[in-house]
């Protein structure tokens, strides 16, 4: 199931992988990258909500900037290798 859900998300997974062993990748990055992306999925919700309320168009800016944001995350907290996780937060050797 894995395999095919990165087949499914290579596009976005290709722009972050790299081929070298990262020197900085810490497995709390990647839990860390979940939760962001988990808390910027609530936030586009909670623009989404607000939005509706007051009707405006301009309210769509803010939800599809924090809904990829928040899904980015949460594909390469879940799906991405090690050193992907480790090129998000600034890959050194």
């Amino acid at each position: 199931m894995k395999q095919m859900l990165i087949k499914i998300f290579w596009p976005i997974l290709s722009f972050f992988e790299t081929e070298e062993e990262p020197s900085n990748y810490k497995e709390s990055h990647r839990l860390f990258l979940n939760v962001v992306g988990v808390l910027f999925l609530f936030l586009s919700m909670v623009s989404a909500w607000a939005g509706y309320t007051s009707g405006e168009v301009g309210s769509l800016i803010p939800i599809l900037v924090f809904f990829s944001v928040g899904f980015v995350a949460l594909v390469l907290g879940t799906l991405g290798s090690n050193g992907a996780v480790a090129k998000i937060w600034g890959f050194k050797k």
